[in-house]
């Protein structure tokens, strides 16, 4: 009876704490079908009194859903894209080629995590400008990805290092060069952490508020879902409720990649913890 106990309690503990981890996404969702009297008057209610889904039909036309979504597809896909492709590059010539300096280089890349993002919104806003694509969806995009993105060429480096180095002898002898065997050979067998990487990116940027909104200022028809559900709060109101079920419609999307990619994702982190 004891040891059954000692079984049973651990499950009733860690549910209890994954309920009160999920409760307030439950709870954006049961707000996005009340009243603003409700939102404000009933505190952590669940239950609305009525169903009010036209709360749905006025984010989607406050919002500007059908611009501002596809606005963010753009920037998220453009952005994972590169971000994949860099830091895969980079990882693989960090944890398979040996060259004077390596540990140096990779002890500067990781020590860019203590550098809050907000401070480097003004050189990046400068080489935009630079470039000319200020107010264009290139120059977001570009801001977006820009970055060394450490915790993504770490998991790519970790993984290509753990991988054997006759794979690479062997495609050698078989006449491929360097790049080749990196896209040929290396880079497929790295499904996981590529699924990872997607993952986290397509999260981040897609939520992403603040790159968007600077770099957006001028021309708000590139603005993104967050840029766009923002437009709820006004000077001396807002409409909470049409925020919550904009919130709600924003996060299907991620819902959806993680979904499909969860069996990947779980695999990479767990290689990334074991390597």
């Amino acid at each position: 009876m004891g040891r059954n106990l000692r079984a049973v309690v651990p499950h009733i503990v860690l549910m209890g704490i994954g309920l009160i981890w999920i409760y307030p996404f439950f709870w954006m969702l049961a707000s996005s079908f009340k009243t603003n009297q409700e939102y404000l008057g009933q505190g952590l209610k669940l239950l609305p009194e009525s169903m009010q889904w036209e709360n749905y039909t006025r984010a989607w036309e406050v919002a500007n859903f059908s611009t501002y979504f596809a606005n963010s597809v753009v920037l998220t896909v453009s952005t994972v894209i590169i971000v994949v492709v860099v830091c895969s590059m980079t990882g693989y010539a960090l944890g398979r080629v040996d060259f004077f300096g390596k540990n140096v280089l990779i002890a500067i890349i990781t020590a860019t995590l203590f550098i809050p993002k907000g401070y480097t919104i003004i050189p990046v806003y400068q080489v935009v400008k630079g470039l000319g694509l200020l107010n264009t969806m290139p120059g977001v995009i570009l801001a977006e990805a820009g970055g060394a993105h450490v915790l993504f060429i770490l998991l790519f480096t970790t993984y290509f290092k753990g991988l054997p180095k006759e794979l690479e002898e062997s495609s050698e002898m078989d006449g491929s060069g360097f790049l080749r065997t990196f896209w040929s050979v290396m880079l497929p067998l790295s499904k996981p952490i590529i699924a990872t990487v997607v993952v986290m990116q397509f999260m981040w940027t897609w939520n992403s508020f603040f790159t968007p909104l600077v770099f957006t200022l001028n021309n708000p028809g590139l603005r993104t879902l967050s840029v766009g559900i923002f437009s709820f709060i006004g000077e001396h109101s807002a409409d909470y409720t049409g925020m919550a079920a904009a919130a709600c419609i924003s996060i299907i999307p991620i819902i959806l990649v993680f979904i499909l990619l969860q069996k990947y994702f779980v695999d990479g982190i767990a290689g990334a913890i074991k390597g």
